[in-house]
Formats: structure tokens, C-alpha cells, sequence
């Protein structure tokens, strides 16, 4: 190893700088008040097995919420505008503009050239979790799912009901795609529950068990029309492991609801990001 230069310690004295400040950051138009929930209306509900996952819509404007119904359980989301799945949750800018792990208030961000919110979380039963003392926190943007290259890259064997598999499965039988174009649409997640964080000594992502409970949530509110898709990820609380059937799983579910007549009075769908798409050429300013 290099020896350290004489002037280390004042190289790893120099303070951080916050790389995207976000007090000039577009809010939602629209957080629901505890009067206007209490009168929100069903509007579908889906049951995501343990093991595996499965679709659901949600229009612009509705609200949609994730719940733990039988244990604790793990889950991984990924989002589509509705008319076009090019446009795609982007958890990379989320986490830069956000943290590595969003609560409400957050927003989950599309992909470019659009750079929009696509849904804003409205609700966290567990936002008192905080971060704990190995550095863990919930609802992270910085693991990507578990997939079966890595599992057979590291273990060997070919594992399918990863994360990965299920939402490229949830979405073929979805979108009528074949296998390998839905695959190609499935992206790096929000990962529901999920707590994580990184070692102080090595700098690795870890996993420990999940706090969330039966009957905790995490809220939405649909900024645009979306197609969602979420995976009860095998590794079930990801207390040990994960892509491992030896996890105990448990199904999840996500409620659609309906907001009350006025309640979005002066909100409007947030449109795709202004820059010109004119990167330099042509001699642009």
C-alpha cells in the first residue's frame, strides 16, 4: 500500500459539500390531509405472493399504498408512465437528490430527458425508524434487486423467483412482451421496507431485519399516470439472506384509492423537464 502523503489528514478534514442543494427543488402540489384520507375510496387492490409479484395501475392523482398484511416482508417497486415505458423510475437521481433512503415528502423521479417526479410519498409508518446505529435506515434507493446473474455468479445454480425474474415476469404476462423486451424495461428499485446501509470498516451494502410489521405502510401519491410493478422479494425481512427459498415470505399488498371530490382542486400533472435537449450542438450556449 502507498504510504499516506504527509498533508492525509488534512485532505480527510476538508468538509463535504452538498452535491445537489434542494431548496430550489419543485414540492408536490398536493400532500392529502388526515380529513381528506379518512373519505379516500378503494378503488382496486392487489395481493403480490411471497415469491413472487405482480402489476397494478394508478391514475395521476390517485393514491396508492403499500402494506406489510402477514409478516414482516420486504418488497421491491418499480414504476412506468402508463402510456410509455421509456419514461422509468430513475433510483440513481432519487438517491442524489434525496438520500439513499426516501420517507415522506420524497419524491421517486423518472429517468432523462423527462427528469419528473412520477409519485411523492405521502405516508411512512415507519419514518420513526431513523438511522439506527450501524448506519441502517429504511425504504432504500441504493440496491439495485436481487437478480439471478448475481446469484449465479457468486453461488452458482440458476435461482428465478429473484427479484429481477419476478418483475420481468410480472411484466411480460402484464404488457403481453416477450420475456427478453420486458427484461429490458425492469430497472434498479425502491426497496419497500428494506433496511440497509453500509459498513463503516469496508464500505459494504448491508442488509439487516426489516422493523416493518403487519399493518405498516408506505404512501404514494401519483403525479402521473403509472404502471407499477412490485416483487415480495424471496429473502423476506432480508434478516439473513436473499434468493433463497429458506427465507420465511410473506405476501404484500397494494391498495388504490380514490381521493374525495375537490380534493385536487389547483393540482396539476408535473411536466417532463425543460432543458432544451440541445447538449452543446450547434453551437448552442
Amino acid at each position: 500500500m502507498p504510504q499516506s502523503p504527509q498533508d492525509a489528514a488534512a485532505r480527510r478534514a476538508v468538509a463535504p459539500v452538498i452535491c445537489y442543494p434542494t431548496e430550489t427543488l419543485p414540492r408536490s402540489a398536493f400532500l392529502p390531509e388526515d380529513a381528506q384520507r379518512s373519505q379516500m375510496q378503494l378503488a382496486s387492490s392487489t395481493t403480490v405472493p411471497a415469491r413472487q409479484a405482480a402489476c397494478f395501475h394508478v391514475r395521476a392523482g390517485q393514491i396508492f399504498r403499500i402494506t406489510s398484511i402477514e409478516g414482516p416482508q420486504v418488497g421491491d417497486l418499480n414504476l412506468w408512465n402508463a402510456h410509455d415505458l421509456r419514461e422509468r423510475f430513475y433510483s440513481g437521481k432519487t438517491r442524489a437528490l434525496h438520500g439513499s433512503h426516501v420517507s415522506t415528502g420524497d419524491r421517486l423521479w423518472s429517468g432523462f430527458p423527462t427528469l419528473r417526479p412520477m409519485a411523492t410519498i405521502t405516508r411512512d409508518t415507519l419514518d420513526w425508524y431513523g438511522i439506527d446505529a450501524f448506519g441502517g435506515a429504511v425504504h432504500d434507493v441504493i440496491g439495485t434487486r436481487c437478480d439471478p446473474y448475481t446469484h449465479n455468479l457468486l453461488s452458482g445454480g440458476h435461482y428465478h423467483h429473484c427479484c429481477h425474474s419476478n418483475l420481468t415476469r410480472a411484466l411480460a404476462t402484464e404488457t403481453g412482451l416477450p420475456l427478453a423486451e420486458a427484461e429490458a424495461h425492469v430497472h434498479d428499485v425502491l426497496n419497500v421496507f428494506m433496511c440497509t446501509g453500509f459498513t463503516r470498516d469496508t464500505g459494504q451494502y448491508f442488509m439487516k431485519a426489516s422493523p416493518v410489521r403487519p399493518g405498516d405502510h408506505l404512501e404514494f401519491f401519483a403525479e402521473i399516470d403509472l404502471l407499477g410493478a412490485l416483487s415480495a422479494c424471496p429473502g423476506g425481512d432480508c434478516g439473513a439472506e436473499h434468493s433463497s427459498d429458506a427465507a420465511a415470505c410473506h405476501p404484500l399488498r397494494v391498495d388504490v384509492f380514490n381521493l374525495p371530490e375537490g380534493a385536487l382542486d389547483g393540482w396539476s400533472e408535473p411536466v417532463v423537464n425543460a432543458y432544451d435537449r440541445s447538449h452543446g450542438a450547434g453551437g448552442a450556449p
